[in-house]
């Protein structure tokens, strides 16, 4: 097989399946390791494709991405769970970092209980939340709007991001992965997101177990940056004990209140 049929037949073997390994294709096309690494970063640099630590993703998995509404009643229980798990972790008095997200969304709705908290979001769903709530100071970033997300970005939401200090910070994903980290779709989500990060004091990370192994198209985050998660319990042993591994101190809740 010559070489643009084998990379032609590559693509193609990737988007069929999603992602594969370095050592899947080496014996599945019967060349080296070293021919395949060649060939993903020839196929990456001509954006067919994202290489991933020990092989590659379909492009179309990484970059696509639901709206805002669509992603709202997908595992509703289970983000649920992790807000009313999230609650306990707050402190009457609390300054905190809502990112824009469904889950960080139901940790909103829940955080009526509290009477003196001041609230800073990206989120225009999630300020709204809070506009009859006369004891939550809340504070809107500006930027640009995601339709997708109704999600603030950019360059102004980063520069608030760098004059504030908060108490902690409730982080949303859109992948999760060991070895790659925490992915989002957009690039300047991500960099609103590593912005954000840097701005508390303590960083959690709210994420359904659906997140679990998807690596999206760009990086915001180590997980070693992460110093709590809430996950349901979806979530596999595996990841568990490696999260855990790394120092995240990892809080399993169940699937229904």
């Amino acid at each position: 097989m010559f070489e643009e049929e084998r990379r032609k037949e590559l693509v193609e073997y990737i988007n069929r399946h999603q992602r594969a390994s370095v050592q899947e294709l080496s014996e599945h096309f019967q060349v080296s390791e070293s021919t395949i690494r060649r060939d993903l970063r020839f196929l990456e640099e001509e954006k067919l494709l994202k290489r991933t630590h020990g092989g590659a993703i379909a492009l179309e998995h990484v970059a696509f991405e639901p709206t805002f509404m669509e992603k709202e009643t997908k595992f509703l229980p289970e983000k649920q769970a992790i807000a009313q798990k999230a609650c306990e972790l707050i402190r009457e008095g609390d300054t905190i970092l809502l990112d824009s997200g469904t889950t960080t969304l139901q940790l909103a709705k829940k955080l009526k209980a509290f009477s003196r908290l001041t609230v800073v979001t990206n989120s225009l769903v999630i300020a709204k939340e809070f506009q009859e709530h006369s004891t939550i100071d809340v504070h809107l970033l500006g930027g640009t709007l995601r339709k997708e997300t109704l999600a603030l970005v950019g360059p102004f939401a980063e520069q608030i991001l760098g004059m504030i200090n908060v108490d902690k910070v409730f982080i949303a994903t859109n992948g999760l992965d060991i070895h790659e980290g925490l992915t989002t779709p957009n690039v300047l989500e991500a960099k609103t997101k590593r912005n954000m990060i840097k701005a508390g004091k303590e960083v959690i990370l709210l994420t359904d177990h659906s997140k679990a192994g998807k690596v999206s198209f760009a990086k915001f985050a180590d997980l070693e940056e992460i110093d709590q998660c809430i996950i349901d319990h979806g979530a596999s042993d595996e990841l568990v004990r490696q999260m855990q591994k790394m120092g995240i101190n990892v809080h399993i809740v169940g699937g229904s209140l």
